[in-house]
């Protein structure tokens, strides 16, 4: 980078979220420098499962995952085969008759928005998963969620970027973001227009007061089983275990792998700060799996790893321009909804910062839907500050 380049836009954070937003900004002719401390597609990207999965909570939360799911899909053809891209469909598994209640309603909500889908009973969900347990109620198909391997698809977004002519400073953290500019642990600065505050769970080490909590989650992946499980595997009971917004979780979540491997999840502690696995919660994650995949004890198990997610109250990322500095645009706070909404938060973002109509619209995920107005100062003066009530944070079903 030579002394006194400024570009149009600095991007903090080269996950996967960063990366896109990168392609993005470069793809509308901006001159783009993306910033990373360690590698293109580390951190919650590395260790998240690569589920694109459209999702229901809300009507934001459905725009946001039906738009990027349907980016993806257009992505897929032409991405590097070490992406590891497949429309595997999910299975949204019911237990019980109240549980197949649920499907059911999740089918005719999904059918009205023209997503496809199918309800299966129990014995179509036994032929088309032979290795789950019996008494199952049935499930919901959702044919065009895919999977992706996460830190080779950021990669591959980067390289796209920087094609493009955008710039990867890598190996480089950040001390600070603001005021057009991002300064580097080296003493080193980063000027640009606009720049984008894309760190994730680690946003709040640069802004504390950002609504955003760390979430920990673990993982565990198996030896090759090719065929063991077709599907992504989560349970409807997801929506009621992952429903805590102070106590640990965890659900049944399987995934399998281009590899023949199989991905287990998954987990959810608030005020876990450390990266060690946590034995009582691999444990209790591979029991839950168990129940539904009885067979899964006798596979051998080869590496468990955690990571961090970023989550809101309200469920919905933080994009859009910062309360307290025009020049920062925020994209992160995607909690575990990172892969899937990665390409569409980019387009939001760029967008923005091109004047463009966004595709769908972009309210709902401001921060200013944060914003809760203060008195400071001699003459009390009014500012903004983010509001952070988790109160009513309610379910968390993101699910990567």
């Amino acid at each position: 980078m030579s002394s006194g380049t400024r570009w149009d836009v600095a991007i903090a954070g080269g996950g996967i979220v960063g990366a896109a937003c990168a392609l993005a900004c470069a793809q509308r002719g901006l001159r783009v420098a993306l910033v990373e401390r360690d590698a293109i597609g580390s951190g919650a990207t590395a260790a998240g499962m690569g589920h694109i999965v459209v999702m229901d909570d809300s009507e934001a939360q459905f725009a946001l995952t039906r738009l990027s799911q349907q980016l993806w899909h257009t992505l897929a053809a032409t991405l590097p085969a070490s992406a590891e891209f497949e429309q595997r469909g999910t299975l949204w598994i019911a237990a019980d008759r109240a549980e197949l209640d649920a499907a059911e309603a999740k089918l005719h909500w999904y059918t009205e928005r023209a997503v496809p889908c199918q309800l299966l009973t129990a014995t179509q969900l036994a032929q088309a998963e032979p290795n789950l347990a019996g008494g199952l109620a049935g499930a919901l198909l959702v044919t065009e969620d895919a999977v992706v391997y996460p830190p080779a698809a950021a990669l591959e977004l980067a390289r796209r970027a920087q094609r493009l002519g955008a710039q990867l400073l890598l190996g480089r953290a950040v001390r600070r973001i603001g005021e057009g500019r991002i300064e580097l642990e080296d003493g080193a600065e980063v000027t640009a227009t606009h720049v984008i505050h894309a760190l994730g769970a680690d946003a709040v080490e640069l802004a504390p007061d950002l609504p955003i909590r760390k979430r920990k989650g673990h993982l565990v992946i198996t030896d090759r089983y090719p065929g063991f499980v077709q599907h992504q595997l989560v349970e409807l009971g997801y929506l009621k275990s992952a429903h805590s917004v102070s106590g640990d979780s965890v659900a049944f979540n399987v995934q399998p792998r281009k590899t023949g491997q199989i991905l287990i999840g998954s987990s959810r502690q608030f005020g876990a700060e450390h990266a060690e696995t946590e034995q009582h919660m691999v444990s209790a994650m591979l029991a839950r799996a168990a129940r539904f995949l009885p067979g899964i004890r006798g596979l051998s198990a080869i590496r468990a790893w955690t990571g961090f997610r970023a989550a809101t109250p309200d469920k919905l990322p933080l994009i859009g321009p910062d309360l307290h500095d025009p020049t920062v645009l925020l994209a992160t706070g995607h909690e575990g909804l990172g892969i899937t909404t990665s390409l569409a938060t980019a387009e939001l973002v760029a967008d923005h910062i091109t004047h463009r109509e966004p595709a769908i619209p972009s309210a709902p995920y401001l921060p200013a839907r944060y914003a809760r107005a203060q008195t400071s100062g001699p003459e009390s003066r009014q500012e903004e500050t983010y509001a952070m009530d988790w109160s009513h944070a309610g379910a968390d079903h993101g699910i990567q």
